[in-house]
């Protein structure tokens, strides 16, 4: 039993059983997959996978239960290499940052930008997805930390700690009737078309939460996956806007204006770590930068408690 063998049984399930497809994530051939698979097979003497010809369906009983024991032995050995990496170079490497656009843009830029003062050998990669895109990234150590607001807190294999808080604010043309009044209410909303996020993304449950709660129809015209796309919209007199308040720019958006509100209840952005996965640590100072309230420690813990 050897480590390429046990990364060949991940990546054949990560690819679906596709051995095409596992072979070229390796960068080894097909012949060499199906070899280290029938060899591992011989040596345990059992079927890992469920065939039908030389096609590979599935895995078996023994192949399901094997799975979860390899995944663990290539993150413990991951972090045997990262262990020696920390006391060997310290300050070189990759950091990939899983995130939304929201995040991306309008709350990472000066985090970033203070880390690579700090770090400037280190290599720093921003995946952009939805919040489940990024558990998922995380959960098969494709990223080294995620950053969301929603799907963070609920899957028992991440370990996560609040980044801040935030509400969301009602973005308008100029001119628009809504601007004269003093306090908006979910009424005055539900009298125009609403532009917002889509569903699963920068607390769209609260919005659709607090309409529900107050019996009232909202006619929701569209909804997009970022701030960028709703204020295009909305400066184009599509509809009214509900963004994070931290998506306005008074100088970019002067075309709109932003209407503070309180209506949608707080939101709380999550940083999140793999349990089990240690990271860098340049990585903990990335934490560190975006939390310094943050106890490193506390997360340590979390994410890789003792036995």
């Amino acid at each position: 039993m050897n480590f390429q063998q046990l990364r060949i049984i991940r990546e054949t399930v990560r690819q679906n059983f596709n051995l095409t497809e596992a072979s070229a994530a390796l960068y080894t051939s097909q012949s060499g997959v199906s070899k280290h698979i029938k060899d591992l097979e011989d040596e345990l003497g059992v079927q890992l996978f469920i065939r039908k010809g030389k096609r590979l369906l599935g895995l078996t009983e023994p192949g399901q239960a094997l799975l979860g024991i390899v995944e663990r032995m290539l993150v413990d050995a991951d972090n045997i290499k990262r262990l020696s990496d920390d006391f060997n170079r310290v300050d070189e490497g990759t950091l990939t940052i899983a995130t939304t656009h929201t995040q991306a843009r309008y709350v990472l830029p000066p985090i970033v930008n203070q880390f690579k003062k700090e770090f400037p050998k280190v290599h720093l990669i921003l995946q952009q997805g939805s919040p489940i895109e990024i558990s998922e990234m995380l959960l098969r150590g494709e990223a080294d930390i995620g950053i969301a607001t929603e799907s963070l807190t609920t899957e028992e294999n991440l370990a996560s700690v609040p980044y801040y808080n935030w509400q969301h604010s009602i973005i308008t043309p100029q001119h628009h009737p809504l601007n004269s009044k003093a306090n908006i209410t979910l009424e005055d909303l539900v009298e125009y078309p609403i532009i917002t996020y889509h569903g699963g993304f920068t607390g769209r449950s609260k919005i659709d939460k607090a309409f529900e709660d107050a019996g009232l129809s909202v006619d929701i015209v569209m909804s997009a996956l970022d701030a960028d796309v709703i204020k295009t919209y909305v400066e184009l007199g599509m509809g009214v806007g509900i963004v994070n308040d931290l998506a306005y720019d008074p100088e970019r958006d002067y075309r709109l204006k932003q209407i503070e509100t309180d209506i949608f209840g707080e939101n709380t952005t999550w940083i999140a770590v793999r349990k089990g996965h240690l990271l860098r640590g340049y990585g903990y100072e990335f934490i560190s930068l975006c939390s310094p309230k943050t106890d490193i420690r506390v997360l340590k813990k979390m994410a890789y408690p003792e036995d």
